[in-house]
């Protein structure tokens, strides 16, 4: 069936006021017919991500609901039935798309266990083990623009699916029509029929303990006490986050005011990701009135963190590699300390995140291991060590994009924990008379001035996937000889599986799963990757340099970040 003809189905099949309303509006567009119906929405191991509205290739109660009868065929065959656990965030539509999933579900014969009110995404994982669900759905599209949601599924161990696993269920959404037998219960008559479960506050307990258990240093925020400045970002971080800080003793805690409270609009940011400047804009202004020690922020589903702290009278943003370095020191050093680092640590990284944790880890005795980029892959690493009996072997693990774990209480990075240890930390460096800003230049002292940043190339065009695969193509034909004057020395291909010296020839094996990723290592030392999102319809560049002085690194990181794009056509 042609897209127009999906289309005109569409008009004659929809119910929802709204949704037709805008089907209307776009009858004589041609560019918006397609927009929303020539390219449907994939399931993939994120699940679904995409923009709000009405057709095959958008976010709407009708997509939601032919999934969800996917994913109860997927667990009904695969398991002969069992439950499923739901939580959404603050984004629009969120609630309504979870009720939807519930009431889907419990039509399919599933057991649904949701959330009363909003939750972060990790508590969403962590109902999935504790009350042995056989899957999880989260509502929520991360830290994508408002115009976004998405419908992300996590399989029985707490991780989102698995490639295969994924691609399981994907088989069977693609054999349910949109519009028929998609249809669910009342959600109101399933939860009187216990059908549908609310989930139960003595979970969330059980939460806030795991979490608070990752502590080294126990009241050290009591002994050596912090003003913090918090914002939640209009998500779901607020009351979790502030409850375990009170928990743990951090007292003086100010909320932005304005991103306080759950709105999916998110009217102070177009882009709720704590990585930017923009989304911390208005904590940072709160910053210079309140002068804490600690700025936090937590997007939407309280996932990924933001950090800044004072440095000689301004305030200072910490890229997410500077907080997964610090935190990964900080663990080591305190467990060393406190003689409580387990026989045999392990610390997990992704391929995209800093080096420098390595040589880190190596000073501490602690294994480092590499993964794919994707907190699935590292909350994967937790589970080998689970099923070998040695789960207290993690300590550590971390993203570039700011996602953290310490502990395998869940299998997702995790804001509420990472916000408890930034501020343990800091109190504890406090302790020693030194800051977040002074221990980091002790490490680049010992290891190399190491700078990263990563160039973004928007692709949200139609055909935005189609052009960054041809980019990608283009990349493995015609290889690079150099980067900004720099020779490339090696080029690792996470697709093709291969390590190859330039000079010598030599062509080594890359082990990880295969991924869309090539890496070019420069002759300074100098580390270029290309990576198409997972998530997003953008490119991403990861660039590094690491001198031994700072001005020569940030020297050759201009020069990279400057030249970089010339690579991908940009």
């Amino acid at each position: 069936m042609s897209y127009r003809a999906e289309y005109q189905r569409w008009c004659q099949k929809v119910t929802d006021p709204v949704l037709l309303e805008e089907l209307e509006s776009i009858k004589d567009d041609s560019a918006a017919i397609a927009a929303r119906f020539a390219e449907p929405l994939v399931f993939g191991t994120a699940g679904l991500r995409g923009v709000l509205g009405a057709g095959t290739g958008m976010m709407n109660v009708y997509t939601v609901r032919r999934t969800t009868k996917g994913l109860a065929d997927y667990v009904n065959e695969r398991y002969g039935g069992g439950a499923v656990a739901v939580a959404y965030d603050s984004r629009n539509m969120s609630e309504e798309f979870a009720r939807q999933t519930a009431s889907v579900l419990a039509k399919n014969g599933i057991e649904v266990h949701i959330y009363r009110e909003l939750m972060p995404t990790p508590m969403l994982s962590f109902a999935v083990r504790d009350l042995g669900c056989r899957a999880g759905v989260m509502i929520t599209a991360s830290h994508n623009p408002a115009k976004y949601n998405g419908y992300k599924v996590y399989g029985s161990d707490g991780c989102q699916m698995t490639t295969e696993d994924a691609a399981a269920v994907y088989s069977r959404i693609e054999k349910v029509d949109m519009f028929k037998g998609t249809d669910g219960e009342d959600f109101d008559a399933a939860l009187e029929a216990g059908k549908i479960k609310y989930i139960q506050k003595s979970l969330l307990e059980r939460y806030f303990a795991a979490v608070e258990a990752r502590q080294i240093n126990g009241n050290i925020c009591l002994k050596y006490p912090l003003k913090v400045v918090y914002s939640p970002l209009n998500g779901t971080g607020n009351k979790p986050v502030r409850r375990v800080l009170e928990d743990i003793g951090v007292k003086d805690v100010i909320v932005v005011h304005e991103q306080e409270l759950p709105d999916g609009n998110f009217p102070t940011c177009t882009y709720p990701n704590p990585e930017t400047r923009e989304a911390l804009s208005l904590g940072l202004e709160l910053c210079e009135k309140e002068k804490p020690d600690l700025f936090i922020a937590t997007d939407p589903d309280a996932d990924r963190i933001g950090v800044a702290v004072r440095d000689a009278g301004e305030y200072k943003i910490l890229t997410g590699n500077e907080i997964g370095v610090l935190l990964l020191n900080y663990i080591c050093t305190a467990l060393t300390d406190t003689k409580r680092m387990p026989e045999r640590p392990v610390a997990v990284r992704s391929i995209v995140s800093s080096s420098l944790a390595d040589k880190i880890a190596e000073s501490f005795g602690v294994e480092m291991r590499e993964v794919l980029t994707g907190f699935k892959f590292i909350g994967e690493q937790v589970l080998l060590l689970e099923q070998a009996g040695c789960e207290e072997r993690f300590i550590f693990g971390f993203e570039e994009s700011c996602g953290y774990l310490s502990g395998g209480y869940v299998r997702d990075k995790d804001a509420v924990l990472a916000s408890m240890l930034l501020c343990e930390m800091t109190s504890y460096y406090r302790s020693k008379n030194r800051n977040l800003i002074m221990v980091p230049e002790d490490l680049y002292q010992r290891f190399g001035w190491y700078r990263h940043k990563v160039y973004n190339a928007s692709f949200e065009d139609k055909g935005g996937i189609k052009k960054m695969t041809q980019v990608m193509a283009k990349l493995r034909e015609k290889a690079p000889t150099e980067v900004a004057g720099f020779k490339v020395v090696r080029i690792k291909d996470f697709l093709a599986g291969t390590d190859t010296d330039l000079a010598s020839g030599e062509v080594g094996e890359i082990t990880l799963p295969k991924s869309d990723v090539i890496e070019y290592r420069l002759e300074n030392g100098a580390t270029v990757m290309v990576r198409p999102s997972g998530t997003e319809p953008k490119m991403k560049i990861y660039l590094t340099s690491c001198e031994s002085t700072a001005e020569g690194s940030d020297e050759v990181m201009d020069r990279l970040y400057q030249l970089a794009p010339g690579l991908i056509g940009c």
